[in-house]
């Protein structure tokens, strides 16, 4: 075991999968020379060559449109956008491209596009979205939002090796801020939630970035025994995990820091009183961004931004129901 930070673990899962597989092949803007936006990338140039670390132009559809096409013949590209943002330029080799071919055609499309995502450090309303919700609603596609080291590594290996499109949403403010022990060499770790903390009398279900809020907040409330699930994976959706917890707890705050409306929260929240609604002891009660652009101030950001305060907060609220 290794202690890693998140992004050295995401960097570890690039270099032990293309010495892995020589089918394994990077695209991106700067990730070559330059090493990344938050080099990620930084030194994979020199270990694997030009020909299998490409820096390409400007233009994110063009960058995922070609995986496609290096795909289907049989490469297993990882495309990396600067920011999770720019990824609307490639909306449509994504949903219509990729996420369908194997409807259209039946054969399979190995590609990973990794998403900086997030907000929390002032890159105002072009450099701080979550997109999940975007490619959610569309089939074909898997989406993972790993919230530790470990889970980041193992999560990125998995998707490499799987024979679909995937989704992977790397939360920017948890690159350096997060370390943990990580496993040496190749592992995969499954598309399903886990628990991070036991507990019966609440469930607090988040993923990313805000399950380390969740865990501060859940830490605040020393006399409860609070759940907090960890989602890791969004498509596929681990329903099970979900519906047991609540059994478990019938009590459940559902944590987005992605906006308000038509978030994953919201979809975590139907699934729940669809088939879970017996077992509920009180309102579904959901912590999420308002449906705003994310604020370049970093006052207005924070207020923006589910909090600890706020998840304290609805957690109190809900126990005292």
């Amino acid at each position: 075991m290794a202690q890693l930070s998140y992004l050295e673990a995401i960097s570890d899962a690039l270099r032990v999968a293309m010495g892995e597989d020589e089918r394994v092949i990077l695209l991106g803007e700067d990730i070559g020379v330059h090493g990344g936006a938050f080099k990620v990338t930084d030194g994979l140039l020199a270990e694997f060559g030009a020909d299998r670390v490409i820096d390409t132009p400007i233009c994110e559809e063009a960058i995922v449109g070609g995986a496609v096409g290096a795909a289907i013949v049989g490469m297993r590209p990882v495309c990396e956008m600067q920011f999770a943002d720019f990824v609307a330029c490639a909306f449509d080799q994504i949903v219509n491209v990729a996420g369908k071919l194997h409807y259209r055609l039946g054969v399979a499309v190995p590609i990973v596009v990794r998403l900086p995502s997030g907000g929390g450090f002032s890159g105002g309303p072009y450099h701080s979205q979550n997109p999940e919700a975007w490619f959610l609603h569309s089939p074909g596609l898997k989406v993972l939002a790993p919230s530790s080291a470990e889970d980041a590594k193992g999560l990125l290996l998995a998707a490499i090796a799987d024979p679909n499109p995937v989704l992977f949403l790397e939360h920017k403010n948890l690159y350096r801020r997060v370390r943990g022990e990580v496993a040496e060499g190749s592992y995969e770790t499954p598309f399903t939630a886990r628990t991070v903390r036991d507990g019966d009398d609440l469930v607090v279900i988040a993923y990313g970035a805000m399950v380390h809020t969740a865990l501060e907040a859940i830490e605040q409330l020393p006399d409860a025994s609070i759940r907090l699930l960890d989602l890791r994976s969004l498509a596929p959706l681990d329903e099970d995990a979900i519906l047991a917890a609540v059994r478990d707890c019938s009590k459940v705050v559902v944590v987005d820091e992605a906006n308000y409306t038509c978030a994953m929260g919201a979809q975590v929240s139907s699934v729940i009183a669809e088939r879970a609604f017996e077992w509920l002891e009180g309102p579904i009660v959901r912590v999420a961004a308002p449906d705003v652009p994310i604020p370049f101030a970093p006052a207005l950001e924070s207020a923006v931004l589910p909090s600890v305060e706020r998840i304290r907060a609805a957690c109190d609220e809900l126990l005292a129901y």
